[in-house]
């Protein structure tokens, strides 16, 4: 019996808690998944790569059949490489529906074998994304109910600020 291999793509510039819920019951469904972070030298992170790379990694260290990647190419490339059939993808809202909708189409077309899987957040993250924390973080303002506390330091540590974190 063949594994169940996944990839999970995206930024993650940071990691918020909604990237950790889907990839958390992704851990579940698949035998192993491969969060792929990536690179592109024409978007502007705020992050490094290889930043991103640490807080994802420390922010899954729990999760035992995850693997952390960095990636610069089309997604199909990289989940050919790694074995993997299925690309997973969270969707918050219908407003990011149709986006991945034409993006798994082209995935599709481009690469037959590999299907996209979009898994909905829990409801308490559909809002969340890592640009609102990025803009909260940079206002000073209560970060802890949308990252994990290693991102909350980092996010200090780059914005220079005593952002508030409740334990």
């Amino acid at each position: 019996m063949s594994q169940k291999i996944a990839i999970y793509p995206g930024t993650f510039d940071p990691i918020t808690l909604g990237h950790i819920d889907i990839a958390e019951r992704s851990s579940k469904i698949f035998d192993k998944v491969f969060v792929v972070i990536g690179v592109n030298s024409n978007k502007k992170s705020l992050f490094s790569e290889k930043e991103r790379y640490q807080m994802v990694v420390d922010s899954l260290s729990h999760l035992l059949n995850i693997e952390v990647v960095t990636y610069n190419g089309l997604i199909v490339d990289i989940a050919e490489k790694l074995g993997a059939n299925t690309i997973i993808r969270g969707l918050r809202a219908v407003s990011d529906f149709d986006y991945e909708y034409q993006i798994a189409l082209m995935n599709r077309k481009i690469c037959s074998n590999i299907d996209t899987i979009f898994m909905l957040p829990d409801e308490k993250y559909t809002y969340l994304s890592s640009s609102i924390v990025r803009e909260l973080a940079q206002y000073n303002e209560d970060i802890h109910h949308f990252v994990s506390s290693n991102v909350a330091a980092e996010l200090r540590k780059k914005f220079g600020k005593n952002i508030v974190e409740i334990v």
